[in-house]
C-alpha cells in the first residue's frame, strides 16, 4: 500500500531537521484561520490607496480594473493552492513558495528569483506598516497638540518598540487570533472612512472636485501603469504557500473556503473604499484618503471622533500586518539558527530569536524614518514584486504541474494573464520608479511628511 503523504519517510526526516518549518510554520490551522491569515494579508490599510488608485484611471477604467484584478487574484489563488495540493497528494508537501517554484519549474535558480522577491515585498511591506502606524500616531498627536514638537520619525521609533515586542510571537499559527480582530478592525475603519468620504461629499461647503486624466497622453499611460502597480500591490501577499503550511494537514479544499472568506471582505471594502473616496475628492485624492479627510491647511471634512476612531483601527492593525509579512524572514533566520532538538522556547533557541527579529524590526523601522515614499513605493513593489508572484507565477506553476491541452480554454487563459501581466508588470516598474525618481526633489530624510 502507498504511503500517504503525511507518513512519507523523506518529507518527516526533511522537516525533523528544519526548525523553520516546526517552529514558524507549524502546520495546525483550520481553513477559517486561512482566511483570517489571508484577509490580514491582503485587507489593510493600502485600500486607502484606492482612491489615488483611480486618479491615474478615472470612473470607468478604475472599476473595470479593480474588478479585473481581483478576478485574476482569486483565480491565481486558487489555482496555486491546487497545484500545493496536487503535490502534497504525490507525497511532497511544500510550505514555501521558494520550494514549490523550484520544485515544480525544476529550476534551481527560480528558488532564488522567489526569495529574492520575497524578501523584497514582505521588507517593503513591513517598512510601509511601520511608516503608516507612525503617520497615525502623528495624526492623533498633532489633532491633540497642535503646536507639538515629536517629528514622524519619533513616531515610527515608538511603532518600531511595540512591533519588537510582539515579533516575539513564535510561530505564524499563533496569529491567528491576532488576525481575526485584524479583520473586524479592517471592516471597522472601512465603514468609518467611507461615511466620513460621504459626509465631506455631501456637505454644504464639499470639497471641489473633478475627475479629470492628465493633461498630455504620455502623462495619462505613466500615471494608468503605476496605478494598474499599485492595485496590484493591494490586492498581492506573496506569500500564499506559507499561509497554506499553516493548515493542518490535508489541505485539500481548506484554502479554497479561506479564500472565500477574504475575497467576501475585499468586495465589500476594497469597492466601497474606492468609489466613496474618489467620488468625494476626485483628482485631489491623497495618496492616503484621511489626509484628504483631514487636510493640513484647513478643518477636518467629518467629524473628529469618527476619523480618530478610524485611525485608531487602522495602527492596531498595522501591528498584525507587520506581524504577517515578517514570517518569512522569521522562518528564514529560525532555520538557520535554531536547533530543532531543543525547545521553542529553550534559552537555545530564544536568545537568537530575540536578537535577531529585534534586528530585522528596527532595521525596518530605519528604513521607514529614513525614506517616507509610501505612495510611490506601494507602486513599485507591486509592479516588481506582486506582480511576478501572483500574477504570472501560479498560471505557470498550473500549467506545468496539470498540463493542460494545448486546445483547452484553461491553457491559453493562464498564457493570456502571464503575457498580459508581464508587460504590466514592465511598464509598472518603470512607471513606477520614472515616478518616485521625479518625487525624489519632494522629501529630506527623515521628514515629518509622507511624500504622495
Amino acid at each position: 500500500m502507498a504511503q500517504s503523504p503525511q507518513s512519507d519517510p523523506f518529507q518527516e526526516s526533511r522537516l525533523d531537521s528544519d526548525a523553520g518549518a516546526v517552529f514558524v510554520l507549524e502546520s495546525k490551522g483550520k481553513w477559517w484561520h486561512a482566511g483570517f491569515h489571508l484577509t490580514t494579508a491582503i485587507v489593510g490599510p493600502t485600500i486607502l490607496t484606492l482612491p489615488y488608485a483611480f486618479r491615474g484611471l478615472g470612473w470607468i477604467l478604475g472599476i473595470f480594473c479593480l474588478t479585473v484584478m481581483g478576478c485574476v487574484t482569486f483565480y491565481s489563488y486558487y489555482l496555486m493552492s491546487k497545484v500545493l495540493e496536487h503535490c502534497e497528494k504525490a507525497g511532497r508537501r511544500h510550505i514555501r513558495f521558494r520550494e514549490l517554484a523550484a520544485d515544480v519549474l525544476g529550476s534551481g535558480w527560480m528558488f532564488y528569483f522567489v526569495i529574492f522577491i520575497q524578501t523584497a515585498i514582505n521588507t517593503g511591506v513591513g517598512i510601509g506598516a511601520i511608516l503608516l502606524a507612525g503617520q497615525c500616531l502623528q495624526i492623533m498627536y498633532s489633532n491633540l497638540s497642535p503646536s507639538g514638537s515629536l517629528k514622524l520619525y519619533e513616531f515610527i521609533a515608538m511603532v518600531t518598540v511595540v512591533m519588537i515586542i510582539l515579533s516575539q510571537l513564535p510561530t505564524f499559527h499563533s496569529l491567528r487570533h491576532l488576525n481575526f480582530a485584524s479583520l473586524l478592525l479592517s471592516l471597522g475603519y472601512t465603514f468609518l472612512v467611507v461615511g466620513a468620504c460621504i459626509h465631506a461629499g455631501l456637505s454644504k461647503n464639499a470639497p471641489h472636485r473633478d475627475y479629470l486624466l492628465e493633461p498630455s497622453n504620455s502623462s495619462r499611460v505613466f500615471s494608468a501603469f503605476t496605478s494598474i502597480s499599485i492595485l496590484a500591490a493591494i490586492f498581492g501577499n506573496g506569500i500564499l504557500p506559507e499561509i497554506q503550511a499553516t493548515l493542518a494537514p490535508p489541505a485539500t479544499g481548506k484554502m479554497v473556503k479561506g479564500l472565500l472568506m477574504c475575497y467576501s471582505v475585499i468586495f465589500v471594502t476594497f469597492y466601497a473604499a474606492a468609489v466613496s473616496g474618489y467620488w468625494a475628492f476626485g483628482n485631489k485624492s491623497n495618496s492616503n484618503i484621511l489626509k484628504s479627510l483631514m487636510p493640513d491647511d484647513g478643518p477636518s471634512w467629518a467629524p473628529t471622533v469618527v476619523l480618530g476612531l478610524a485611525v485608531v483601527f487602522i495602527l492596531l492593525q498595522l501591528f498584525a500586518i507587520g506581524l504577517v509579512y515578517s514570517q518569512v524572514a522569521y522562518e528564514i533566520m529560525e532555520k538557520q539558527s535554531a536547533d530543532i532538538k531543543r525547545g521553542v522556547f529553550s534559552k537555545r533557541n530564544l536568545i537568537p530569536r530575540l536578537i535577531l527579529r529585534t534586528l530585522y524590526v528596527i532595521f525596518c523601522g530605519f528604513m521607514a524614518a529614513m525614506l517616507p515614499f509610501f505612495g510611490d513605493i506601494n507602486g513599485v513593489v507591486g509592479a516588481i514584486g506582486f506582480i511576478p508572484l501572483d500574477f504570472v507565477l501560479p498560471m505557470l506553476l498550473y500549467n506545468m504541474t496539470y498540463k493542460p491541452p494545448r486546445s483547452s480554454l484553461t491553457y491559453w487563459i493562464n498564457l493570456f494573464i502571464i503575457v498580459a501581466f508581464t508587460g504590466t508588470g514592465i511598464m509598472g516598474s518603470f512607471s513606477s520608479v520614472r515616478k518616485l525618481v521625479l518625487d525624489a526633489n519632494k522629501f529630506k530624510l527623515f521628514s515629518s511628511d509622507v511624500v504622495d
